[in-house]
């Protein structure tokens, strides 16, 4: 069995703890937070060993779990790595992408299994259509939150569209050439409402928006390419895709329409989203590419990539709102 540890006991850190209690091929060695009294109270709600020390911990495990604030993730994984330890570090992968960077070379140097917590890849809706080659050209995304004061001391770019950012980077097998994204502070210091354009040197092009000040949740990607659209609702957990075809489907949700050579047929489908946990399934495959010393699904360069877009948003962001006396 995996020997695995945690450090960081908050709302997160106590999902995790639980999904890993759960899973058969990991041994849960305990858990270490900076607070003495979460950690106790932690300590009696899961009938698990608070550490001391970060130290002590990370001396009686093969991995670290990591879901301390951002600001705290380099700290956490540089010493778990100089340790020669394995770990998952929840997003954003560091505070920096200067710390970012030196994690990922860290981690490849010394030849450790390394994931970073970009859930939304594990999500039921995105898994049903990771069977169906997905090549878009044009793809657009919308994350709302209802507000919350937790979170908005960074900008909703680092808080919520990194989530878009890091999927659309997984499915567009191609470069950023061009970035234009504007910013508006509505009841924080940093931007509550931002959208990006996102262009790729193979031609496609992604407009995101994200706000933490709505009057709805949403999470939704819709992706759209030559004869296909794929809507995936991240948060009703749920996949559409309409193809369009040569040959007539047997099925009732197939139009004919009329492309002006032929006659071809739309076809509306509903992938069924498999029944997973979507946190739980990540910590599995962490564990599992340990075991096997295979891939992970998020690697830390990932991790790297998607930080290091949102940090160019929040850049032209701040450069727009500069320009216009905001």
């Amino acid at each position: 069995m995996l020997k695995v540890g945690l450090v960081g006991a908050g709302h997160l850190g106590k999902i995790h703890l639980r999904l890993l209690q759960e899973i058969p091929t990991i041994e849960l060695v305990g858990f270490y937070d900076t607070d003495e009294k979460v950690a106790a109270k932690v300590a009696e709600e899961f009938g698990e060993k608070a550490f001391p020390t970060m130290e002590s911990l990370i001396a009686e495990i093969d991995a670290l779990d990591i879901v301390t604030p951002t600001i705290n993730h380099f700290v956490c994984g540089q010493k778990a790595l100089q340790a020669g330890k394995h770990i998952f570090v929840e997003k954003p992968l560091a505070h920096t992408l200067e710390e970012a960077e030196k994690l990922l070379q860290m981690a490849e140097e010394i030849g450790v299994i390394a994931q970073v917590g970009h859930v939304e890849r594990f999500n039921p809706a995105f898994l049903a259509v990771d069977g169906n080659t997905l090549n878009p050209m044009f793809i657009e995304g919308h994350r709302l939150a209802q507000y919350n004061p937790r979170g908005t001391d960074v900008s909703v770019v680092l808080d919520l569209m990194i989530h878009d950012l890091d999927v659309v980077l997984s499915v567009v097998n191609s470069p950023i050439s061009h970035i234009s994204a504007s910013g508006v502070s509505v009841v924080s210091q940093s931007p509550d409402i931002a959208n990006a354009r996102i262009e790729f040197a193979n031609g496609c092009v992604a407009n995101l928006t994200a706000s933490r000040i709505s009057l709805k949740n949403m999470r939704r990607l819709r992706f759209f390419q030559q004869s296909a659209y794929v809507a995936v609702d991240f948060l009703k957990k749920e996949t559409e895709l309409v193809r369009l075809t040569d040959d007539k489907p047997a099925s009732p949700m197939a139009f004919e329409v009329n492309t002006g050579d032929q006659k071809r047929y739309l076809l509306y489908e509903k992938p069924a989203s498999p029944p997973v946990n979507a946190i739980k399934m990540e910590l599995e495959e962490f564990a599992n590419s340990i075991m096997s010393d295979a891939p992970v699904r998020v690697s830390l360069r990932d991790g790297y990539k998607a930080l290091k877009a949102a940090y160019e948003i929040v850049e032209k962001i701040e450069a727009r709102r500069g320009m216009f006396g905001e």
